[in-house]
């Protein structure tokens, strides 16, 4: 799972459009936000009536303001993005304008976009009534239901995400992490002693299988499995199109089919709430912590609100997830060096522990394998691009030393596929390189807090970064003592046509079973 909060698990956010062979598709993700945004003002200048405002020159000039970011026109970027490529562009905006600029669609909507950590303060750490975020999520309205995350005020969300945080806290995940060691190991021993399977669909089912475990309970994972994955792969392929994120409830065939599986997944979890019920069981899972939980009015959760946050949380982890978990797993099967460092790590932990020895404090110890599965998300953030609305006016200071005045009614963006690979915070960015996070090096502490937001920050940090990380470390040590892998396809690319993009196409891996000891 990795994380459902009101910034990361909730962003479903943005892939290509118009994309040619070859581009970067974390990149086009940007263009994509701006050609639904820009084909939105349009069609809303075309079908709202004609308005007069009144300038207030007075109280204009009464403050003095610092300049607003420079601004170049949308239209003059579209060939440089199609001939060069989104990235390239971004890069040029960079070097020529500075950290802040800002992308106008024909004077009628402008998207400031913040670039580096510098400035980042200001998308992630101010107050909600300042930068928005709401708006941008409405898409998950139709996924979650009605009463939940999106649909309902700042207030009643955040009592909703209280919860969540109190099923992820550091004491829950000590036993979560018994579980998540047990469905893996349960997980693979499926598998036969030699054969080729196809890593990224592997991992998925076992990704849901976990959370079927420690969020939804036994009786969906023990009674109802199978119609959980169908219903819930069926919900992900319905749902991340780009025309869903600004028209959600068009009626489109995948729309309608997105609100099948929606209804179905709220069906099956229904029936578990029954089923808790009846058995009279205190379980020590998410669903548990759901149905004891209580408003601070007093009002308990109902259960059309209990199985709207668990699709959320389910939707919030599971992308996340497997996707980081295959992206690691290929970084590592084409990279020696950092295949030899892990399983090292796992021969010392086995000397000192033993080899059926894993718990939350061993898995907390695997530094090395932390460091490369952070190296996966920098590389390839699962959500590469967060939007927000700006609803009050604030000033900004650039990493160059200028101030400009970002006003109400801009759109603002994070770009994280582009912030992971700036060359000043990174060295050598475009490089898998896990020891770039040792204690020798920290570059992802030395530019600050915002160098690294795979999980976001400030305010919308993510609730469950230990989570993620805890069962990321749980898998993979699993099968760095158990397997020997050899990947068989090419590394993967950025999938086409994805709102929250991962590894495209299969990702076939032969493996043959071994057991790791301490000095084999």
């Amino acid at each position: 799972m990795d994380r459902f909060n009101s910034s990361q698990a909730g962003s479903l956010l943005l892939q290509a459009l118009p994309v040619r062979v070859g581009m970067d598709m974390t990149a086009a993700a940007v263009w994509s936000a701006i050609a639904v945004l820009l084909t939105t003002v349009v069609v809303y200048k075309m079908v709202m009536p004609a308005t007069t405002t009144k300038k207030n020159n007075a109280g204009d000039d009464a403050v003095k303001k610092p300049p607003r970011p420079p601004s170049v026109s949308a239209a003059s970027l579209l060939i440089p993005a199609i001939t060069k490529g989104p990235k390239a562009v971004i890069g040029e905006l960079y070097a020529k304008l500075g950290s802040v600029f800002t992308v106008s669609f024909f004077g009628m909507k402008k998207v400031t976009f913040l670039v580096g950590p510098e400035v980042l303060g200001d998308f992630f750490s101010r107050l909600e009534s300042e930068v928005h975020q709401g708006d941008t999520y409405k898409m998950t309205v139709p996924m979650f239901g009605k009463g939940v995350m999106y649909d309902v005020d700042v207030a009643t969300r955040s009592e909703q995400i209280a919860v969540t945080f109190e099923a992820l806290r550091p004491t829950k995940l000590r036993t979560n992490a018994v579980s998540m060691v047990r469905e893996t190991e349960e997980y693979f021993a499926k598998w036969g002693e030699e054969g080729t399977v196809d890593l990224k669909f592997e991992l998925d089912v076992l990704v849901l299988t976990i959370s079927g475990r420690i969020l939804l309970g036994k009786e969906v994972r023990e009674t109802m499995f199978d119609d959980f994955v169908k219903s819930f792969h069926d919900l992900m392929d319905n749902s991340m199109h780009v025309i869903s994120l600004y028209f959600p409830n068009i009626p489109v065939p995948w729309h309608r089919r997105r609100n099948i599986a929606s209804a179905r997944l709220k069906e099956l979890f229904a029936r578990a709430i029954d089923l808790r019920r009846a058995s009279g069981r205190v379980e020590d899972d998410l669903l548990q912590r759901f149905l004891e939980s209580k408003y601070r009015d007093g009002r308990p959760m109902s259960d059309n609100e209990i199985t709207g946050m668990l699709i959320a949380l389910v939707v919030g982890g599971q992308h996340t997830s497997y996707s980081t978990l295959t992206w690691t797993g290929a970084f590592l099967l084409t990279n020696p060096k950092h295949m030899s460092a892990v399983v090292d790590e796992q021969k010392r932990l086995i000397a000192r522990h033993g080899a059926e020895h894993i718990d939350y404090a061993v898995l907390a110890e695997m530094e090395t394998l932390h460091y490369c599965i952070k190296e996966a998300l920098r590389m390839h953030p699962p959500v590469p691009v967060v939007i927000r609305s700006v609803r009050k006016g604030f000033v900004v200071r650039t990493r160059e030393g200028k101030e400009y005045d970002v006003p109400k009614g801009h759109g603002l963006m994070c770009y994280t596929g582009f912030n992971h690979r700036l060359s000043h915070i990174y060295r050598e960015p475009d490089v898998y390189d896990p020891e770039r996070f040792g204690a020798e090096r920290k570059e992802d502490k030395v530019a600050g807090k915002f160098s690294f937001t795979a999980f976001g920050g400030g305010r919308h940090a993510c609730l469950g970064e230990s989570y993620a990380f805890l069962q990321m470390k749980a898998v993979w040590s699993h099968l760095l003592r158990n397997f020997e892998l050899e990947l068989l396809s090419p590394f993967p690319k950025l999938e086409v046509n994805n709102l929250l993009p991962g590894p495209g196409g299969k990702v076939m891996v032969r493996y043959k079973r071994r057991k790791l000891t301490a000095t084999t």
